[in-house]
């Protein structure tokens, strides 16, 4: 297979923009299951995705910010994840202003209406430039676009859409969720609405989330190809428990939300509860899906105190809003419910944003500039946000397990006491966070993903909680994020026209698509 594809060397590889009729409609998975396809079918293939607005985020190698969903993505495609897979992400701070993150570093906050006024065309030299680079040393990248390409109030500064596939010359497949219910009309809306130029650049249409038989759904794809001389490129089945990284905090529903990787049986005889409290604007909530991995261990998202009663751990995460955060938990008293808990020894755990607000004082003149912030004062430790923002890959040691994370905080601690270090490197010196009693806090995401580490906190936890909890022996969380992206590959193979995918990629853009009146206003 990869014989049909260039060979490096200078030659531009082949590319495919992935634009949704809404967000959430399966954009993410899409692109992530077209790279774990064609790399096994031998082809060096890169996610790519120009803009992400998403409060997910993680740390290359390199010490660069890039959105968890390409992170994920790069992943699907077997390649480390660099800041050329992600060059603009916008990490939003409020309903109006975003933190602006360029090729993986923050250069300043902007308003909404600053970023769209001129900011954002500014970029996209900076974006096809990145493409280009990704197109030149890889067979094949795979775009993934943001919201919805016809969002024409929008499309004048647009650098991801088929602005994005206008500037590049690259086909484009446009993604429908059918659970939501009206796919036809979003896919004809969607076309009509752009103008003859990007719709010369659709080439297709996905259905993703479909229950049922297909065959009754055919008669309507036959009928869309009659109004748009386009065809439906693959009918994806509704599968639950893919587990994939979300893109956005924002949107995670709070009311009864349960994260799970696996269904199965407790090891031991009971359950664990875990409860995380959904601050505002949280951010790398995907911290606790290793703990939801976990047979037994149930996850899941809480707003009011009284849920917290009959959690075995509660979880403080991380936030783009420290400060803002701590308020929302003092105003529906979960605050105080967190420090009864301390106070009667039950575990709770906060992991960057949410170890800060477990701290007796924040100074934060960046983030919030609120000054001098009174902590929850549940750990020996003071907070003082810097400018310039911490992007580190940590190493070290905790509960005698090896451990690996990621770093991404202003917020600069200075621990003036407690039992322990949380974090240590091997000669037992700290390196961050600390305990005191069952609590406990470190900067760290993704620590939980470290297997040994996981299951000894977790035994921790319930001997704190007094539960007859035992974690399973072999829950690799990195082989189930393997499946699950492997689950991905198996639904583009199996339910997508695999064929056209590959003409579209390798030929690029069909002659002859028609215009679908009226077009942009």
């Amino acid at each position: 297979m990869n014989g049909r594809f260039k060979a490096s060397g200078g030659a531009v590889g082949g590319g495919l923009l992935v634009a949704g009729t809404t967000s959430d409609a399966g954009k993410s998975v899409v692109t992530a299951g077209i790279c774990r396809w064609l790399v096994r079918q031998g082809v060096r293939v890169a996610p790519f995705k120009a803009q992400n607005m998403s409060l997910n985020s993680f740390v290359t190698r390199e010490g660069a910010e890039i959105g968890r969903a390409q992170a994920m993505q790069a992943a699907a495609a077997r390649v480390e994840p660099t800041a050329l897979m992600n060059p603009v992400l916008l990490k939003p701070g409020s309903d109006r202003s975003s933190q602006v993150v360029l090729l993986g570093k923050p250069v300043g906050e902007l308003s909404a209406k600053g970023y769209h006024d001129g900011r954002q065309e500014q970029l996209l030299g900076t974006v096809t430039d990145c493409l280009a680079e990704l197109r030149r040393t890889h067979d094949a990248v795979i775009c993934e676009g943001a919201g919805s390409p016809a969002e024409i109030n929008l499309r004048r500064t647009d650098i991801v859409n088929m602005g994005l596939a206008r500037a590049a010359r690259i086909p484009a497949v446009v993604v429908g969720d059918i659970d939501r219910g009206g796919v036809f009309a979003s896919f004809f809306g969607t076309t009509a609405l752009l103008s003859k130029e990007d719709q010369a650049l659709v080439a297709g249409y996905l259905v993703n989330k479909f229950r049922g038989d297909v065959t009754l759904l055919e008669p309507g794809l036959d009928m869309l190809r009659g109004l748009t001389g386009r065809q439906t490129l693959g009918v994806l089945p509704f599968s639950h428990g893919l587990g994939i990284d979300e893109e956005d905090g924002l949107r995670v529903s709070l009311r009864g939300a349960v994260r799970e990787s696996v269904v199965a049986p407790p090891h031991g005889a009971e359950v664990l509860r875990v409860a995380v409290c959904a601050v505002p604007l949280m951010s790398n909530f995907t911290d606790v899906d290793a703990l939801a991995a976990e047979p037994g261990v149930v996850v899941r998202f809480v707003d009011r105190a009284e849920e917290l009663a009959d959690a075995d751990l509660v979880v403080l995460p991380g936030t783009r809003g420290t400060v803002r955060a701590l308020a929302w938990l003092r105003e529906r008293g979960l605050a105080d419910a967190i420090a009864r808990r301390a106070a009667e020894g039950r575990p709770v755990l906060g992991i960057c944003g949410g170890y800060q607000m477990l701290g007796e004082r924040i100074e934060d003149d960046i983030e919030s500039k609120a000054g001098v912030v009174d902590g929850l004062g549940l750990l020996p430790v003071r907070v003082r946000f810097a400018a310039e923002k911490t992007l580190a890959r940590p190493v070290g040691e905790a509960l005698g397990e090896p451990v690996t994370g990621y770093e991404i905080h202003h917020g600069v601690a200075e621990v003036t006491g407690g039992d322990e270090a949380f974090m240590s490197d091997d000669q037992g010196r700290s390196l961050d966070g600390c305990r005191t009693g069952s609590v406990w806090g470190t900067h760290w995401h993704g620590s939980l993903e470290s297997d040994g580490f996981r299951r000894a906190f977790l035994r921790r936890v319930a001997a704190d909680a007094g539960r007859a909890f035992v974690p399973a022996p072999d829950t690799g969380f990195a082989a189930l994020r393997e499946e699950q992206l492997d689950r991905l590959g198996d639904l583009i193979e199996e339910h997508a026209d695999t064929g056209a995918l590959l003409r579209l990629i390798e030929e690029g853009v069909p002659e002859g698509l028609p215009f679908v009146p009226p077009g942009a206003p």
